[in-house]
């Protein structure tokens, strides 16, 4: 009970603050603004020759396997290339237009950085401004252990992550709804799967592309909370978080020819590598990369846990 009340009043005063309205106030602006850029700005291409596109496609994946590459997944990753668009050749199932809704929330899922940065600023603050305003006092005096204070913050924290993917997710909806309408909207999304293509919902690949893209939001989160905990400074959290989101997965790039990058945090959080591309280092599968993500989550989580039970609090 004691528990549930802490979760409560962490809860209340994340969406106390106005800069939690101001983050939410940012990410609708941003997609307001993506949306009359998309609509009246943007050249989305002529979509009424598609199907001259998809011929088009076919005939230089075909060269490409013909020619190369060497590495069998990029064969493979043409094959499938192949098969989808000749099923929409034959089934007539144009792509789905950037100008339209389905597009416009495909795209929209890019924003998740956005929101990837709000979560790392709530993380970075959630334990280290208990310190700064001497308020973590009032907590440690309550009949609850240490571990179950930090555990409702970390749980408050990743609420909040969900919360701003759900708001993602329905303010693109509601936008792109407004500005784009509904007209193909029964448009399905091909996907290649079992050695056949297969047509999913598009709802059901937005919210799998959000998902995918919301690793890197608990990774990240995760980080900055464990270096809130440690250091008790949000800023150095925040700076230090926000460096490695930005600079990680170019890092891995430039050091791909090695094998051992493979274990390096950033080569695992984009599990879209294995859906519709190639993993960074050849051999890596999702299962690997799963593994190696929770051996992360469980050294932050644990290392903040230690610190935060065995460090004098006093201030």
């Amino acid at each position: 009970m004691h528990f549930l009340k802490i979760l409560q009043n962490e809860h209340i005063k994340i969406y106390k603050k106005t800069g939690t309205w101001i983050m939410i106030g940012i990410l609708l602006t941003l997609l307001l603004g993506f949306a009359m850029l998309q609509k009246y700005v943007l050249d989305n291409g002529d979509q009424s020759n598609w199907r001259n596109q998809a011929e088009a496609r076919i005939a230089q994946m075909e060269e490409g396997m013909e020619n190369g590459p060497a590495i069998e997944a990029g064969r493979e990753a043409m094959g499938k290339e192949i098969a989808i668009q000749q099923y929409r050749l034959d089934n007539d199932l144009p792509p789905v237009s950037a100008d339209s809704l389905w597009g416009f929330m495909i795209d929209a899922t890019n924003f998740t950085a956005i929101a990837t940065l709000f979560t790392i600023v709530i993380a970075a603050g959630i334990v280290a401004s208990e310190f700064s305003t001497g308020t973590i006092k009032l907590l440690l005096i309550r009949p609850v252990r240490r571990g179950k204070i930090l555990l409702a913050k970390f749980i408050t924290t990743m609420m909040f992550a969900l919360f701003m993917l759900v708001l993602l997710f329905g303010f693109s909806y509601i936008i792109g709804l407004a500005f784009f309408g509904n007209a193909a909207s029964d448009l399905p999304y091909l996907t290649y799967t079992g050695g056949q293509v297969v047509e999913q919902h598009m709802v059901g690949h937005i919210i799998s592309l959000i998902g995918f893209r919301s690793i890197e939001i608990i990774m990240m989160a995760t980080v900055a909370f464990m270096i809130s905990t440690i250091f008790r400074s949000s800023s150095l959290a925040i700076g230090f978080s926000i460096f490695l989101m930005f600079t990680g997965p170019q890092i891995v790039q430039l050091l791909s020819q090695y094998d051992w990058v493979r274990f390096v945090l950033f080569a695992n959080t984009n599990l879209m590598q294995y859906v519709d591309g190639t993993p960074v280092v050849e051999g890596m599968t999702m299962t690997f990369s799963i593994v190696v993500l929770l051996i992360y989550f469980f050294v932050f989580l644990i290392s903040s846990w230690v610190i935060f039970k065995q460090r004098d609090v006093a201030v």
